[in-house]
């Protein structure tokens, strides 16, 4: 179910992070140079306020070698709330998106400036003290920009009709 992505980008932005709060990472589809669709989880995309975004490249390969022949891809982020989704189902309908598509385009690779490494760094915080962080989030430094183009909400009949 298509969503008008400019006059809810607040909402869709709202809702991404909620889905981190609950999943700490969306998953990106992009497909190779066979057509073969492949997923990536990604802990590291921001939104911007103008419906881009950027995810920081450090652990990526597959999709930095299927940008090189097709640069399409498409974030799912679906907030896995317990909560949300008893309170939702109790009702009959969600009041607010359960999951969210966005459709887009890579752009370019770059160096994060340092308003993008500081978010990084506040969203990964909580875990500077144990063993696999620094492993994992240490030099994070490159990013890959996204334009997004189209935003659909998950369908689930008639408890997403009216959010």
């Amino acid at each position: 179910m298509e969503i008008n992505i400019k006059e809810n980008w607040q909402k869709i932005r709202t809702h991404f992070s909620k889905s981190f709060g609950t999943n700490m990472h969306v998953s990106i589809a992009s497909v190779n140079e066979k057509n073969q669709p492949t997923v990536t989880p990604i802990g590291s995309l921001f939104l911007n306020d103008n419906q881009t975004g950027f995810y920081f490249e450090k652990f990526v390969t597959k999709l930095k070698s299927n940008e090189k022949t097709n640069k399409n891809i498409c974030v799912l982020a679906v907030n896995s709330s317990k909560w949300f989704w008893l309170k939702s189902l109790f009702k009959m309908k969600f009041d607010e998106y359960a999951g969210v598509k966005l459709y887009g385009e890579l752009g370019i690779k770059r160096e994060a400036t340092e308003k993008e490494a500081r978010a990084f760094q506040r969203r990964v915080r909580q875990t500077k003290r144990l063993k696999g962080s620094k492993y994992l989030w240490q030099d994070m430094c490159e990013i890959r920009e996204i334009k997004f183009t189209k935003a659909e909400k998950i369908n689930l009949g008639k408890m997403t009709k009216e959010n």
